[in-house]
């Protein structure tokens, strides 16, 4: 006879569970049907920019999934690179990897939608937060790595307003475009070139994957913008944010933007 009293919750429970599925066999076997047929996957949110991903899977395929999480860490800890992350660190990369099909975890290039205030994208000392809908609240300069920028369509706020928001479209549009020229004081950006803005450039081409989004417009006249895109030319933002000119000669021009 066993001493129940001796008997912790968890092993009661574990107990109790199977002494139901030798009982009635029939039933235990209905009920993990049933379960199985309710099989999903959640997201809820965590505090400090973070989420809760749980995953409600059979038995046999959550402690299969751990497994092979743990076997990637083995492999890690193996390797003759320095080990700079922790194994929770590392079972978690492993799997945002292995569910997107990316090389790294931080490089998910999939669209999540963000608010953003306009006022942070003013003054880069501002204070004001982005904010993934839903979620909470995520720092603004998460924005401006080369990450954030493919993994996130930025949505323009005004005191919780929606007032605008990174295009898919090919051209810059609406107040996009408004802010792209205000950026540029309504004169072309390229050196000793005082013409009127006439067309909106993207400084990465459309062509090669270039975004439209405030970060890669750039206002410039007819001129300039039709002569970039004869042979030798090349436009691109160097790593202070500054745009620069490479012309067919060689000889590179930095613009105000």
């Amino acid at each position: 006879m066993r001493d129940l009293t001796r008997y912790g919750i968890g092993r009661l429970r574990a107990m109790t569970r199977r002494l139901v599925a030798e009982i009635a066999p029939d039933r235990f076997r209905a009920r993990v049907d049933a379960a199985k047929a309710q099989r999903r996957v959640t997201l809820r949110p965590a505090p400090d920019a973070m989420s809760y991903l749980t995953a409600y899977v059979p038995v046999e395929q959550g402690t299969a999934c751990l497994a092979a999480l743990q076997k990637a860490f083995v492999e890690v800890q193996v390797d003759p690179a320095p080990l700079t992350r922790t194994r929770g660190q590392v079972l978690a990369d492993t799997l945002v990897e292995r569910v997107t099909g990316q090389d790294t975890a931080t490089a998910v290039n999939l669209e999540v939608q963000v608010t953003v205030p306009v006022q942070a994208l003013l003054d880069p000392q501002s204070p004001l937060p982005a904010e993934i809908p839903g979620f909470g609240p995520v720092p603004v300069d998460l924005l401006a790595t080369s990450e954030g920028t493919k993994s996130l369509r930025r949505l323009f706020t005004d005191q919780g307003i929606v007032i605008g928001g990174d295009s898919r479209r090919r051209s810059f549009t609406g107040l996009l475009a408004t802010l792209v020229k205000a950026r540029a004081g309504n004169r072309c950006t390229e050196p000793y070139c005082d013409a009127p803005v006439r067309h909106l450039d993207h400084i990465q081409r459309d062509a090669d994957g270039g975004r439209t989004e405030l970060d890669n417009g750039r206002g410039v006249c007819e001129f300039h913008n039709h002569v970039r895109e004869q042979p030798g030319w090349h436009v691109a933002r160097a790593p202070d944010g500054a745009v620069v000119t490479r012309t067919p000669a060689g000889h590179t021009y930095r613009g105000p933007d």
